[in-house]
């Protein structure tokens, strides 16, 4: 069951819902009042008095502020004031709390949009302001995975490659520095797809790069991680044995990726040898049935026995982001915002509506 977050609007606004509202990542200000929802209604935040009368300032898509204020600011329009009330997982039992606010609190906020400024179009840019712009966002990306938001990071890394889907070099020295830096990013997604447990597409990711460029010690890396993952031992082999071959500066990490590679191969032959035994060693006259528990795991059962859970072996790449493809296909909201396509759901409704 979802969550559900209210919003009453409490004023008239400017512009027209949904075409004039902060749905992209934005630079946006705002007033707003933080209120517990208890008998008393305790104020513990309000900026026109706490903050020196001045309003906050805070970029969308970076995790800057609890994810159910950062949800409703999104869809509403300049001028305008809304009430929300907010569960405690959308507002600070996932994010660093006010001391005055206890965990598990529910939260009214008041809020006002004074007004926001949309992110700089990288259109009649000259080649290297669009790399300003993107290293921009590439740094945020960065700051943001090693933050573990990772799907925050992954939009951010792609937002720089849908923009660079218009951005053509003008010379080789460009153009160099053009395909090493959309390699990095693609590789950043890669590595988002992984942590996120989406390795098939961190594989897609990783093979972008690969296409160009089979020799990539990174890109064989990461992809051969995520291989592992998936449990495909012989590819993830391939891909760590091809890399000493390459790159001989990356030996250590291959060998050391060698060495995860046999102890995870290890470790689910070792969970088979237990989900499978004494499935084919009965006596004469026992039967035994193989059939499957409620993880989806193999079990073997007799009339007399019945094996104990299965030890899990299950383990994440911690391989850091890189310092610096075409996104799948997605409806808009969901393009232009990675936690939009939870939203509908969490406010309760079929279409987004300011109440």
């Amino acid at each position: 069951m979802h969550a559900k977050i209210w919003i009453s609007n409490c004023s008239e606004n400017l512009g027209e819902f949904p075409m004039d509202c902060p749905l992209q990542d934005s630079l946006l200000h705002v007033h707003y009042k933080g209120m517990l929802l208890n008998e008393e209604k305790t104020v513990f935040i309000d900026t026109r008095i706490d903050n020196d009368g001045q309003p906050l300032e805070f970029s969308s898509g970076e995790g800057l502020v609890p994810e159910g204020f950062e949800m409703c600011v999104r869809l509403m329009l300049p001028g305008e004031v809304a009430l929300v009330t907010c569960p405690p997982d959308y507002a600070y039992d996932k994010f660093t709390r006010p001391p005055n606010v206890p965990e598990g609190a529910h939260i009214e906020w008041e809020i006002e949009l004074l007004g926001f400024e949309m992110p700089k179009d990288w259109t009649g840019l000259d080649f290297q302001s669009v790399m300003d712009e993107a290293e921009k966002i590439r740094t945020t990306g960065n700051r943001l995975f090693k933050e573990g938001k990772f799907e925050l990071a992954k939009a951010k890394y792609e937002k720089v490659l849908r923009e660079f889907n218009h951005v053509n070099p003008q010379d080789d020295e460009e153009g160099k520095v053009f395909l090493n830096t959309r390699n990095l990013l693609n590789l950043n997604v890669a590595a988002c797809y992984l942590k996120l447990g989406e390795c098939r597409k961190s594989i897609e990711t990783c093979n972008k790069v690969l296409e160009a460029n089979p020799a990539h010690a990174k890109a064989l890396y990461r992809r051969g991680m995520a291989y592992m993952e998936v449990g495909d031992f012989e590819e993830a082999r391939s891909d760590f044995e091809m890399m000493l071959k390459v790159d001989k500066s990356s030996e250590l990490d291959a060998a050391t990726a060698l060495k995860k590679l046999k102890q995870k191969q290890q470790d689910v032959e070792k969970k088979a040898r237990r989900q499978f035994k004494g499935l084919f060693d009965k006596k004469p006259g026992e039967i035994a049935d193989a059939g499957t528990d409620e993880r989806g795991e193999v079990q073997s059962t007799t009339e007399n026995q019945k094996n104990g859970d299965v030890e899990d072996s299950n383990g994440t790449d911690t391989d850091d982001v890189e310092d610096v493809a075409d996104a799948p296909r997605e409806g808009l909201f969901s393009l232009l915002w990675p936690t939009g396509r939870r939203l509908f759901s969490a406010l309760g409704l079929q279409r987004c509506t300011i109440l």
